[in-house]
C-alpha cells in the first residue's frame, strides 16, 4: 500500500491536467448514475483530487471524503472548500472512520483495483450504510485488466504503473452478496474514443436491506 500511496501522491501534481480518458469517463458515469439522487450523508472512499467530490457536494447534505494520499487530499481541499464537506486521510484496508449505519450513500470510484481483499471493503460498506442505503462503485472493467491495463502516469523519466489487483465480475458480486448487499444495477461504459474496444469501466449500484437493523438485532 505504501507504493500505491507514494505513486498517487506524486501523480497528484498533474492528475487533473493529464490526458486521462478513464478519469473523464468515470466523472461522466458518476453524474449520470447519481444525478437524480439526493442524500443526507455521503461517504466517498478514494476521493483523489476531488473530481467527483464537487458533484457529491451538490447532491449531499454532508459529505465525508476519504483518501490515503495527502497529496491528493490537498488538491481536493483546494477544489471543494464547502463547509458541509469534510476530508480525512484514511486507509481503506483498515476500519473506516465512519459510524455504524450513518450513511445513506457510499461512493467508490477507481479504487478497488488497488485493494486485494474486496471482502473487507464490502464489510465496511455494509457496516456504515443505514438500512436501505446505497453503495455505488465505478471501476476499471476486468476485461481491460485482462489485457494488462492498469492505472499509470507519465513523467520525464518514464511511465509509473501503480500496483493493481485483477478482480473478476463475480468477485465484486459475491463479496457484496456475502455482506448482505443486493445488486440493483450494473452497467458497462465506453469512452467516445473506445470504438471497437472492450468496455473501459463497469459500474454497480447495491442496496442495503431496509430490514437490516432488525436482522442485526
Amino acid at each position: 500500500m505504501d507504493r500505491i500511496r507514494k505513486a498517487y501522491t506524486e501523480w497528484s501534481e498533474t492528475y487533473d491536467s493529464d490526458r486521462n480518458r478513464t478519469r473523464d469517463l468515470d466523472q461522466t458515469v458518476t453524474r449520470q448514475v447519481l444525478g437524480d439522487r439526493r442524500a443526507h450523508a455521503i461517504l466517498e472512499t478514494g476521493c483523489g483530487t476531488g473530481k467527483n467530490t464537487v458533484f457529491l457536494a451538490e447532491i449531499g447534505e454532508s459529505v465525508l471524503a476519504l483518501d490515503f494520499s495527502e497529496g491528493m487530499l490537498s488538491r481536493a481541499r483546494e477544489k471543494v472548500p464547502a463547509r458541509h464537506v469534510t476530508f480525512a486521510e484514511a486507509d481503506l484496508t483498515q476500519r473506516w472512520p465512519c459510524e455504524d449505519r450513518s450513511r445513506d450513500l457510499i461512493v467508490c470510484n477507481l479504487v478497488l483495483e488497488h485493494i486485494a481483499d474486496l471482502s473487507f471493503v464490502f464489510a465496511e460498506a455494509a457496516r456504515c450504510l443505514e438500512p436501505g442505503g446505497r453503495l455505488f462503485a465505478c471501476e476499471l472493467h476486468p476485461f481491460r485488466q485482462y489485457q494488462g491495463t492498469q492505472a499509470n502516469f507519465q513523467r520525464d523519466q518514464g511511465t509509473t504503473e501503480i500496483p493493481a489487483f485483477v478482480h473478476n465480475l463475480s468477485d465484486f458480486t459475491q463479496a457484496a452478496r456475502a455482506h448482505g448487499l443486493s445488486l440493483d444495477d450494473l452497467n458497462e461504459w465506453w469512452h467516445a474514443e473506445d470504438q471497437g474496444l472492450p468496455p473501459r469501466l463497469i459500474s454497480f449500484l447495491w442496496s442495503s436491506s431496509p430490514d437490516k437493523e432488525a436482522a442485526d438485532e
